[in-house]
């Protein structure tokens, strides 16, 4: 495998891009080598559809659209990003607000600390990409 590979898909932020980003992201990793059925495709497509979703329902008006990033660093780690047009990095909701939404970052900082990985915010110009990172290739087992 080569040192370095990169996949990209903009989208509409649109409710309905965000099964389009879950596609994008299991196709990739499939096409990269881990197997269809694998635990850790379904995480890291969680991971990915949970930052799709905040992209779209927090940047409503303010980014027409999100891109979806993956990138793979000499098959040592994996790179998995959310890029959008706002720049307010993600904030946790009140307790209150939680029982019903609010909960996606809490979900992907879990899932990718399980698997030895970790979620961080990086400025861009105009927006923001969040990050999740893990170790290549991934634990097909929690």
């Amino acid at each position: 495998m080569a040192d370095h590979q990169e996949s990209t898909r903009t989208l509409p932020s649109l409710d309905a891009s965000v099964a389009a980003a879950r596609g994008h992201v299991r196709d990739v990793l499939v096409q990269w080598g881990l197997p269809p059925d694998a635990a850790a495709v379904d995480d890291l497509v969680l991971m990915v559809s949970e930052l799709a979703t905040n992209a779209v329902q927090h940047t409503r008006g303010r980014s027409p659209h999100f891109t979806v990033a993956l990138r793979l660093d000499r098959d040592e780690r994996l790179c998995l990003g959310v890029a959008d047009g706002q720049p307010r990095p993600p904030r946790r909701l009140p307790a209150a607000v939680q029982q019903d939404n609010g909960r996606g970052l809490v979900i992907i900082r879990s899932l990718a600390a399980e698997r030895g990985g970790r979620l961080w915010v990086e400025p861009t110009a105009g927006g923001k990409t969040v990050w999740v990172t893990v170790p290549w290739p991934p634990t097909t087992s929690r």
